[in-house]
């Protein structure tokens, strides 16, 4: 009798599951840069894209003449993704409690939306150490801000900063960026900016939001990374630092591999998954098995364009 293997031994609870997969943490905006691609393997090749993936095409034919060709994209490095796993512990006398106390709470599918979002912040984290990086991309697409040019310092230009990162991947690329992801510090720097307050007190709106952002510099959204964590330290950091990231992006929960965008990030297929909830008797609690096999990739790196230590 063949030996199943460790997929096909897990119990998955459907319910649960369904209900990982759906859910998303405000804080962490990886998914806006690195959009999910699903796949069916543990291992391939990163679907990449040079700048002849982005050109206009002169096709016309003539009679006779043959159909020009093009390849869009190209296997670049591998890739292997990356298992997460963590189970949740529920207590049973903090299960019982809560029940008879909080009707209509469900504290199992509670437990496991905290692992997955503690499983969702490394991926957080490390998607954005590839984004921030500057080392990932070409010298034409990055600068680091300092002195007076920093978002912080009344005399920067934030906008001209963003209009100058688009221009630089338009020349690269041929499309204007879509996507702006701005650390939570750099969002603050311009919520504070006079440049930028000046320029919507035309507007009627006395607070500088993210959609008002996205139609100032043109682009279809501008996303705020929140989250931060614990370094080994025990200090908090924010995993954005203080970091802006102009981009061209597939907008979408979920990418169609074979389209030119910045990132990905391959996820396997029907992942995340909850494993059906055990009952440890040791600890008398429940136990929820939380896993999930992904990584987030850098497709184009001229898609995009770093402005390191804005604020």
């Amino acid at each position: 009798m063949p030996q199943m293997n460790p997929a096909q031994a897990r119990v998955v609870d459907a319910v649960l599951s369904t209900a990982a997969q759906g859910y998303r943490n405000a804080a962490m905006v990886y998914q806006v840069l690195f959009p999910l691609v699903p796949v069916s393997q543990r291992g391939g090749k990163i679907l990449t894209f040079g700048r002849e993936s982005f050109r206009i095409y002169n096709t016309a034919r003539s009679p006779g003449q043959n159909t020009r060709r093009i390849q869009l994209g190209h296997d670049g490095a591998p890739y292997v993704l990356e298992q997460h796993a963590l189970e949740g512990m529920l207590p049973m006398e903090i299960n019982e409690e809560a029940t008879a106390s909080l009707p209509g709470v469900d504290m199992g599918s509670a437990t496991a939306s905290t692992v997955q979002d503690i499983i969702e912040l490394r991926t957080e984290q490390f998607a954005a150490g590839l984004a921030t990086n500057l080392a990932n991309y070409p010298a034409t697409n990055k600068v680091t801000l300092g002195g007076t040019d920093k978002w912080t310092d009344p005399a920067s230009k934030p906008t001209q900063d963003i209009q100058e990162a688009k221009a630089a991947v338009r020349a690269a690329i041929g499309r204007r960026p879509n996507t702006v992801v701005l650390s939570a510090k750099a969002f603050d720097a311009a919520q504070e900016n006079p440049s930028i307050i000046d320029r919507i007190k035309y507007t009627g709106r006395d607070t500088v939001t993210t959609d008002l952002l996205a139609a100032l510099w043109g682009v279809q959204r501008v996303a705020v990374g929140e989250s931060i964590y614990e370094d080994a330290s025990g200090v908090m950091q924010d995993c954005w630092g203080g970091d802006v990231v102009v981009a061209y992006t597939e907008v979408g929960s979920v990418a169609e591999r074979g389209k030119p965008s910045y990132g990905y990030t391959y996820r396997l297929s029907n992942y995340p998954i909850v494993e059906q909830p055990y009952y440890d008797r040791s600890s008398k609690s429940w136990i929820y098995p939380v896993t999930d096999e992904l990584m987030p990739v850098i497709a184009g790196a001229s898609a995009g364009f770093l402005i390191k230590s804005a604020a």
